[in-house]
């Protein structure tokens, strides 16, 4: 057991983070979240937040989604909203489709036939990456997973079979995140 002296919380100060500006200066891990129809403005907010914690390129909202500024938004994304990149795009297969077009390789999360273990998934640091995450209860639509290069899927032990969404993209941004980090290091 560690001795309570070195158990001290940081303050603010010592955390060293980044300026606004100095965070949209900064390197960003070659990953790009796509939401598609996230109906809920918290979600939203929490999934900028996620992608500024781990330095993620973009977040693409779609369909539904609320965009900044809002104040929902804003209560959970803490100001992430300001930092993190994003855009708006009213049909979700066309961001893909853009994506792909773009030389990403995008995945849907969502539970499919043939989807690959999040804990399983090799990815490669060379190459750009997408992930597409959807409504809280239809998840990605259908279309959209055909589109996309395949499935990943969080392992799930319980008596539940989903995660809320943006939970479930706080696991995925922080996967992506480790083996992408080398980019950014």
């Amino acid at each position: 057991m560690l001795p309570k002296a070195t158990m001290k919380k940081l303050s603010i100060l010592e955390m060293n983070r980044l300026s606004q500006e100095d965070f949209r200066q900064s390197v960003k891990i070659p990953l790009v979240v796509v939401l598609d129809n996230v109906r809920s403005q918290h979600n939203v907010g929490a999934v900028f937040r996620t992608a500024d914690a781990f330095r993620v390129d973009r977040v693409v909202l779609c369909g539904i989604c609320c965009q900044p500024p809002h104040p929902e938004i804003h209560k959970t994304a803490l100001g992430a909203e300001l930092t993190v990149a994003w855009s708006y795009e009213a049909d979700t297969l066309k961001a893909v489709n853009d994506l792909k077009a773009a030389g990403y390789v995008l995945y849907a999360v969502e539970q499919a036939h043939g989807s690959i273990l999040l804990d399983q998934l090799q990815l490669d640091p060379s190459r750009k990456y997408a992930v597409v995450l959807g409504h809280e209860v239809k998840g990605v639509q259908q279309a959209v997973v055909d589109a996309c290069d395949g499935c990943v899927e969080i392992p799930q032990f319980g008596t539940k079979h989903s995660l809320n969404v943006s939970v479930a993209s706080g696991i995925v941004q922080w996967a992506f995140f480790e083996q992408l980090k080398s980019n950014i290091e």
